[in-house]
Formats: C-alpha cells, sequence, structure tokens
C-alpha cells in the first residue's frame, strides 16, 4: 500500500509548556577550533590568559571565508580537551573557566539609534562578519556572504517556520523576543535596500502571529507582513517556504538572490539585531532535551557549554537499563550519536534521547512510497541500489545532489529501510 505523507507528528505541544530554564553556572566552556563548514582554525589566546565575554580568542577557517570564535564567558584559558561537535565529530576545543562573573569586553558598548541610522550598507556587512554570525537554522553559513550579493533584493522573508519536529528554538525566540526579530529583519533590509519584509511561519501558530501583529505595530512605518504557511513537512524548507509565501518558483540549485529574494532564520535576525546594536556574538541558545529515554526539559545557556550538564539539571536519563538512541538535533534530518559528550554550538538546539526499539530492516516491496512524499521528486530505492554498487554514473543520473535529506523516505517506508542514510552515502560518493 502507498503511504504519501507530509504531515507528521511534531512532538511540540508538550515541549512548548516547559518552562525555560537559564544555565549560567557552567564551570568550563568548551570552544570548537574547528567545525564542519571550516575544517581548520586556530586560536588566539594562551594558557593561563584572562578573557572577557564577547573576546575573540580564535579563528575557524573554511574554504573561501573564516570565521572568529568568541568566548561566551569571562575566565581563564586553561587549555584545551576533545568533545563533539554538533557535526557528531570529535574535535579539538579551547576551554576557559568560568568565573562566572560574565565582564563584558571593551568592544561591547550599545550602539545609539543615530548611530545604527548612519550605518551604511558595507558597514553592516563587517559588523554581521566580525561578530561570526552564521545561519542559525542548521545551515552555519556565513550570513554576511548573503548580504553582500550584488543581485537587487525585492523582499527579505523571515522564516519562522521550524518544521523539523520537536525543535522549539525558532518558536522560543519569536514568544520571548519577536522585537528583536523584527528589527533584525529591518537592518537586513537596509543593508539590501529591500523594500518589503516578510515573516512566514505555521498557520496553526495563531499565538505567534497575534506577538508578532502587536509587536509590528510599533514598526508600522516598513513594509512588513506575516504570512502563514502550511503546517506540513519540510514547509520550512527555503523552496516550499518561498513558493508559500510568494508564489515564487525557485528551480533546486538556483540562488535565491537572483530572484529578488532573501531567506533568513528568525534565530539569525536575532542575532543580527545583537551584532548591530548591542555590538555582541551570538552567546546563548535555546536548547532543549526531549524523547521518552530522558527527563525532558528546555536550557538557555551559553555557546560552549556540555550537554551533560544539562541533562544532569533535566534529571538525567529514564530506565537507565534500556539501550538508548540519540539523535542530535530534530529526529528527521539530526545527526545520531552514540555517546553524550556534546558541545553547545550555534546550530545545536536539541538532543533527543530515545529508548531503543529494535526495527529489522525489509526487503523492499516496491511500493513507492519514498517516491511519492519526497518534495524533491528523486528515487530513494533506485538511489540506494546504484549506491550499494558503487555506480557513481547512475546516482548522477537519478540527481542525488538534489536530496535535501529531509527524512521523509525513511519515515514512510513501510521496510524500515534507512533510505536518507543511502542518500547522505551516495552524495559523499560523488562528492
Amino acid at each position: 500500500m502507498i503511504a504519501k505523507t507530509k504531515y507528521i507528528p511534531d512532538g511540540k505541544k508538550e515541549l512548548k509548556a516547559l518552562p525555560i530554564l537559564h544555565y549560567l553556572n557552567a564551570d568550563y566552556l568548551y570552544y570548537p577550533v574547528t567545525s564542519a563548514r571550516c575544517p581548520e582554525g586556530e586560536t588566539c589566546v594562551r594558557g593561563g590568559q584572562f578573557v572577557k565575554v564577547g573576546e575573540v580568542i580564535g579563528t575557524r577557517k573554511g574554504t573561501f571565508f573564516e570565521q572568529p570564535m568568541h568566548s561566551t564567558v569571562s575566565g581563564e584559558v586553561v587549555g584545551y580537551e576533545k568533545h563533539i561537535d554538533q557535526s557528531g565529530k570529535l574535535v579539538d576545543c579551547l576551554i576557559v573557566k568560568n568565573d562566572k562573573k560574565y565582564e563584558l569586553h571593551e568592544s561591547i558598548v550599545d550602539r545609539t539609534e543615530e548611530e545604527i541610522d548612519a550605518l551604511t550598507r558595507e558597514d553592516l556587512v563587517n559588523i554581521v562578519k566580525e561578530a561570526g554570525l552564521v545561519g542559525l537554522g542548521g545551515s552555519a553559513f556565513p550570513t554576511y556572504i548573503k548580504l553582500e550579493t550584488e543581485d537587487p533584493i525585492d523582499v527579505v522573508i523571515a522564516n519562522g517556520v521550524e518544521c523539523e519536529p520537536n525543535l522549539i528554538a525558532d518558536y522560543g525566540v519569536m514568544m520571548t523576543d519577536p522585537r528583536d526579530v523584527i528589527r533584525g529583519l529591518i537592518y537586513v533590509m537596509k543593508a539590501t535596500s529591500a523594500k518589503k519584509g516578510i515573516i512566514a511561519i505555521k498557520k496553526k501558530y495563531t499565538e505567534i502571529k497575534e506577538r508578532l501583529e502587536f509587536t509590528l505595530q510599533e514598526f508600522s512605518q516598513y513594509d512588513i507582513k506575516i504570512v502563514s504557511v502550511g503546517n506540513y513537512y519540510p514547509q520550512g524548507w527555503e523552496i516550499a517556504m518561498i513558493k508559500d509565501a510568494l508564489g515564487i518558483k525557485i528551480p533546486q540549485g538556483e540562488l535565491l538572490s537572483k530572484y529578488g529574494v532573501l531567506n533568513f532564520n528568525v534565530s539569525t535576525l536575532k542575532s543580527i539585531h545583537e551584532a548591530v546594536k548591542k555590538r555582541l556574538p551570538v552567546l546563548e541558545r535555546l536548547f532543549t532535551i526531549s524523547g521518552d529515554g530522558i527527563v525532558n526539559k528546555n536550557f538557555r545557556a551559553r555557546i560552549g557549554t556540555l550537554i551533560t550538564d544539562l541533562i544532569e539539571l533535566a534529571g538525567g536519563y529514564i530506565d537507565n537499563g534500556k539501550p538508548k538512541v540519540m539523535i542530535l538535533g530534530g529526529p528527521m534530518m539530526g545527526t545520531n550519536i552514540t555517546q553524550d559528550d556534546v558541545v553547545m554550538t550555534h546550530t545545536t538546539t536539541s538532543l533527543i534521547v530515545l529508548n531503543e526499539d529494535p526495527q529489522t530492516e525489509e526487503p523492499c516491496i516496491r511500493c513507492a512510497s519514498c517516491v511519492y512524499s519526497c518534495p524533491v521528486k528523486i528515487q530513494p530505492v533506485q538511489i540506494m541500489n546504484a549506491y550499494k554498487i558503487k555506480d557513481k554514473d547512475a546516482l548522477r543520473m537519478l540527481e542525488v545532489n538534489k536530496c535535501i535529506e529531509c527524512g521523509l523516505c525513511s519515515h514512510v517506508c513501510p521496510s524500515k529501510i534507512h533510505l536518507t542514510e543511502y542518500m547522505r552515502l551516495g552524495k559523499r560518493l560523488i562528492k
């Protein structure tokens, strides 16, 4: 039987009802020297040196860009250790012993509204670059590169859809800091000379819509509107979101800017506001612990916090005798990890811990559920078979690189085949 679906349980209702605990008492903070986008990096501080909040402590290096690293606490540099980052890999981390005074670096001084009004496009790009801002929706793509586009931009979209199950970081930002999101959107509109702003949210988030509409009354001089889009998955994928929000069909692989559009996650826009107004890098993120194998809890914690600290504060694991499945990120697109020694980075917003329910993978029954459910219209089983025989030409012909790794093919498969993993492996094989 064919099972086509784009509606999946999102698991958010209970998580949104939980309070958010602000955790500032980590004894040590750990800063990965490298990242998935920056395979090289170096620090610019030494053991015994005192650093302050917002101070540059190193640089991560990508193929065509560099990103400064900032301390999120004040305290003493004490060395290096290896821990797991958002990619699920073990990486070198600089350690800062937290003095818990949170003394700001001398460069962290608020800008006046007059100073902000006088900022040029180049000024705004440099501010974002020096703050090391990246896409906080999960891409970790350098934000300043988007702002540098030479294409004329008509509309900037604030993506608040957050369609991945169990994730509520963007929801939390829109509920607690709607003004910061809107101001960040305005700064991007200023930097790109865009006349129009759109905030895209799910139709079912009526409470978010009401909150944003109330806040937008303070910014009536700007053409900013809220657009409600579908509740389906993966509605947060920018191609689907732009089609529903603007009616513009952008071919996959094309730059959005060529169509006069730029898309920014709402948490990214808040970080732009922090950088422009307060001269701050990203210091904190909302982090959610969920699943039936652990005590569920929401935290707001500093970048560099060990997740093991948060797990202990939450109350630890449930049913310790049962094997666990741990997912860093969401259940559809997250990364499976085998240990919880994880450092909070800019894009780390969730840990899901499930009591293991072993399922046997069966042979494909040719039901085509994966094909009918795929948002990019590729053929997952054909790609899997091509990968198994290492047929690179077939993988290219089957357009494996179009896969956005949304996880729907694995989710709907009645044979419990891990098709999404085969898509990832196929992409790596022809890279």
